[in-house]
Order: C-alpha cells, then structure tokens, then sequence
C-alpha cells in the first residue's frame, strides 16, 4: 500500500543514501533502511469524510440578487438530437456498420421530428406554452431556434428548425430549455408524441432491425445496462450552454434501464407513430434471423452442434422460416418481432422433443448416456463425447449461479438515485447536499471494504459465458458431443428415443384482453423445465414468464402443419375426434352386450 504514495518521491535518504519509503500511521515519510523520519508527509484527499466528526458543511444559495446570462436559447429536440449521436457513436465504435448511423438512424430521427410536427413541416407546431420573451425584441415576437450546428454538436450537417418555438420566460437562457415545460403534462410526465429517454432505446431499436444488424434488443439493453451506451449519466456529456435545470431534469432524469417486454412496445408504438414503410426482409443469411441466431444462443448455453439442425427442421415444420414473418410490415399493424426471444423459444422446444425435459426421461437419457461411455471404456475405447445432460447441468449451474452472484454486485455498486438533476431551482441546495453525502459515503464504504485488485476493462460481448480450455473460461465446451444416447436410427432416418411431448393447455389467449399464465401454471410445471426457462432468461435478460409465452406461441404452430391443398390439420382437433369415436363406438358395444346382441 504505501507503494502507491510514495512511487513519485524518488530522492534520497539524506542519512543513509537509499530510496526506500514508507508512510507511518501518522501519515509521515520514513526510510526503511535507516528508519529516518523526514517532514514530507501523505496527501489526503479533503472530500473524505470522518465519521464520527461534527464538521457540517453547507451550500449557499448564492446571491439573492438573480443576474441573467447571456446565452443562446435551445429546444428540447436539439439535446436528444445530441444524445442520440452519442448513442450511435458508441454502438460504432463496438463494431456496428457505418449505414447504420447515417443512412438509417438519421433518416428515422428526421421522419421524428417531421411527424411531431417540431421541424420539416410547413404547419409546425405552435402554441401559447411555446411562448418565450426575447431581450432585444417586442413583446410577443417569437423567437425561432435552431437545432445544433456540426460545431456544436459535433455533427455532419446543420439541421434548420422551422418549429415556431414560443414558450414561456426563463430566467437563466443558457441552462433553461425553450420548451421544457410544454413537453410535461399534469402528471409530469413526457407527452404523447415527444421524445423521451426511453424512446431514444426503440428508435435505436428500430434503426438495428432496418440495417438487419446482428444486435438483438437483450444485447441493446445490456449494453446500457453495462454502461457501453450512454443512457443513464448521458445528459453529463451535455454541452455547457445545455445545463439541465427546471422541468428539463424531469425529461432527461433516468432511475432505471428499461426492461425487455417495455422496450419492445415501446419501439413498436414508435413504429405505428412514425408510419413507416415494411422494413427490409429477413432471409435466412441474416443473423436476426431464427436459424443463425439459434446457433449463437446455443454456443452460449454449451449445448452440442448437433441439436442445430434439429432446431432447423422444427422452423420448417412451424413454417417459422418464411422472410414474411421476420419482417415488420404496415399491413400487420407493426407487429415487431422479439428475434432473440422467439430463437430462445425454439431452442426449448426442441430440448423439449429430444429430451422430453419432463423430470424423468432426460434424467433415464443421462443414465444411458453414462453406460454407454461405461461400456466403451471397458472396451478400451476411451469416448467422453457422449451428450449427457445431467454432466451439462452441472457444469452450467455452477456458471449461472457464478454469473448471478457477478451481476447482483455489479448492480448493487451502481448509484441510481444519485443524480445532479434536480427539478427547482429551490430544491438545488438540497440535492447538491445529498449528492455529496452519497459520495463520502461511498468513499468510506470502499476503504473499509476489501475490494480486489482493479481488472482492466474487458471489451464487450454478445456471449455471457465463454467455454473452452482457455484460462478463465466458465468451464469445458460441449459443443463437439454427439446426441448418441436421444437420437436413434429408424428405417436410416435419425429419430429422437422420446416417443412423447407434454405441453400445458394451448387454449387461445387475445394479448389485449388475456394476460400471462405463468403464475397460475408455475407450480405444476417440471423443475427442468423452470430450470432451462430460467437459463436463457438470464441470457436474454427477459422475464421466465416472457419467455414462457413464447414457447406457447410456438407449440400453438407445432400442432398444425399446412396441407398441399393449403388447409390446416390440427393435430389436437383430430386426437380429439379420434377419442371422441372410440368413446361412440365403447358405448354402442356396451349397448349391444346389454341387449343381448353381442355374445
């Protein structure tokens, strides 16, 4: 420790000639060799606080007296026109295509601005709240802004404004938005409309699907959540003459990162507001698309290769393959797809149909997968490639629960509610208080902790585990273990050894009127079951009971298969008339044996 203070002191002893410092309890410089003690002593941060000291510190309020700056004034828009660009200049320089930016995210942003009607548009919007009292002009006179030029912003071009932007007087011009106040309703919340914070996530969103790049919304949102995307303390990176203050804190004030399921209609929302046009499709040699996402989700869970083209045949099969589906499209309302959701659906499923996943034959499998490896090293054949999923679920548990503990951590370490932002001016003295008593309290907290040695920055990635023989990997790869063990060889077609497939009650639900189940069906559900919706809930950073719908929505299309003459065949419909005629035919011999008919 006392390498760290004394590594820039590099004179020499004056008694014995050696550089050799320590610091003592007292904070003094002493020689090591000598133990001389010299007047030069430790810096000590001022901004920690003591505990157990009766210092008290306060903020002034400052001059009664308020004098107005001189600053050009600014809308709203312009500072979520700059927040987006940070946004998109981090998903670049993670690795997302160029187009992506400018000839996408940039073309959504002004069809935004044109459709809310705050620039483009001959009939901008105009209202008595956008009403703003210029220094140097009459009274009454609307003064017009403009967005952010290239030297301001850092941007390409300039974007001229023709929104009529009157609101009301501000008294500090350079920290006071224009149309702040209008942008809140009763409720202080953001209109309907208008830019918020959440909606900068799902026009993003939007923006990655169009381009068809290879970054679902759970890689999005955990992304912002590690801090790679600026989202939370993004309104920091503000310029200066943008100073948050008044009803502006309560637009660009962020407490939490959006979930999963609210992101997702929010974008789809955002989508119907702005009208656009069908989306570029998604063929299969996209990476959006389920068969080559399924193949990543996979990698990331350690399950073999060889379930992939299982997981193929289940998209043909469910006639999940189609471009159509895969593509947001006006003529279905929007409808967006969740592309890592449903791959994660298929993947269960299939796990489901070769496994049986219902608390006794996987576990029958896994016993003869074990004999089978037994039997071969009694040969002399040494085979560990066997798929035996008892082997799988421990190594994985053992990674989920350390990934789990890693999570919990990283976010008990974040600061949500310290926040600079502060609603009136009048309250400002208190929340600049709070905020500095959170950070003393944190500087305590960590020198009174043991924390490890600080890690370099690992970059960012899609995979949340990575396995392999490499030094600090989350355990051995399966991916290379044959399925000898659930897949049989009947009549030269491989076919899985489960007969059977269970699912809960597949009745038809309306979204708008019906809601999720899975609270009412959690109980009754296989424990290995919950265990595999949990996993890849984890690794989608979805709800289980997201998830879970969506493994009913793809077992309502695994009964139905369509015929060449293009009508649908359900199989529980059939299963039903056939009980239903056996029952028929059970009381007409039970009848017959009454009557005496049938001897």
């Amino acid at each position: 420790m006392d390498d760290e203070f004394t590594q820039d002191y590099r004179e020499a002893c004056a008694q014995c000639g050696s550089v050799d410092w320590g610091v003592s309890e007292e904070g003094r410089f002493f020689c090591r060799s000598c133990h001389n003690v010299i007047e030069r002593t430790r810096e000590v941060d001022s901004q920690v606080y003591a505990p157990g000291t009766s210092r008290v510190s306060t903020i002034g309020r400052g001059s009664r007296t308020k004098r107005r700056e001189q600053g050009r004034q600014w809308m709203v828009c312009e500072a979520f026109q700059f927040i987006l660009r940070k946004q998109a200049c981090a998903l670049l320089e993670l690795g997302v295509a160029p187009p992506f930016k400018d000839d996408v995210l940039w073309q959504l942003w002004l069809r935004f601005l044109q459709t809310s009607r705050l620039a483009y548009t001959h009939t901008p919007v105009r209202s008595s709240l956008f009403r703003v009292q210029a220094e140097d002009s009459d009274g009454g006179s609307g003064v017009e802004s403009s967005f952010l030029s290239a030297s301001d912003t850092g941007g390409e071009t300039d974007l001229p404004s023709t929104a009529g932007s009157q609101a009301e007087s501000c008294s500090d011009r350079s920290t006071c938005s224009v149309d702040g106040a209008a942008y809140l309703t009763s409720r202080l919340r953001p209109r309907r409309g208008h830019m918020s914070m959440t909606k900068t996530l799902a026009l993003i969103h939007l923006a990655l699907v169009w381009s068809r790049q290879a970054l679902t919304l759970g890689d999005l949102l955990r992304l912002v959540s590690e801090g790679h995307v600026p989202y939370v303390n993004v309104y920091e990176e503000l310029p200066k003459e943008m100073q948050l203050d008044g009803p502006d804190a309560l637009i660009f004030r962020v407490q939490s990162v959006p979930s999963h399921h609210g992101l997702h209609r929010e974008a789809e929302a955002l989508a119907r507001f702005l009208r656009l046009p069908a989306f570029p499709p998604i063929s299969r040699r996209d990476l959006l698309h389920p068969v080559l996402l399924s193949l990543r989700y996979l990698s990331d869970a350690n399950l073999p290769d060889e379930l992939h083209p299982w997981v193929c045949m289940l998209v043909e099969h469910i006639d999940m393959a189609e471009a159509a589906l895969h593509t947001v499209h006006p003529s279905r309302r929007y409808t967006l797809p969740q592309y890592d959701v449903q791959a994660a659906a298929l993947i269960i499923v299939t796990m489901k149909l070769v496994f049986g996943m219902d608390d006794r034959t996987e576990w029958d499998l896994s016993n003869d997968a074990s004999a089978k490896e037994h039997n071969l090293l009694f040969d002399g054949a040494a085979s560990h490639d066997h798929f035996n999923l008892r082997r799988w679920y421990r190594l994985v548990q053992a990674a989920l629960l350390r990934a789990e503990h890693t999570q919990h951590q990283d976010t008990a370490r974040k600061q949500w509610k310290a926040t600079p932002l502060y609603p009136n001016r009048k309250h400002k003295c208190v929340v600049m208080k709070r905020k500095r008593v959170a950070e003393q309290l944190q500087m305590c907290f960590q020198r009174l902790s043991s924390q490890p040695a600080q890690v370099p920055p690992v970059a960012p990635s899609t995979f949340s585990f990575c396995w392999g023989d490499k030094e600090g990997a989350d355990g051995p790869s399966l991916h290379h273990n044959k399925l000898k063990a659930a897949v049989t060889l009947n009549q030269e077609v491989l076919t899985p050894v489960n007969s059977t497939y269970w699912h809960p009650p597949l009745r038809p639900c309306d979204p708008r009127k019906c809601g999720s189940h899975y609270s009412a069906v959690e109980s009754t559900l296989p424990r290995s079951f919950m265990w595999l919706l949990k996993l890849f809930s984890f690794l989608l950073r979805v709800r289980p009971a997201h998830l879970y719908q969506e493994v009913l929505n793809v077992e309502r299309r695994l009964p139905s298969n369509r015929t060449a003459s293009g009508q649908q065949r359900s199989w529980e419909r059939t299963l039903t008339r056939t009980r239903s005629s056996q029952l028929r035919k059970s009381k007409l011999v039970t009848t017959k044996m009454q009557r005496g008919r049938l001897r």
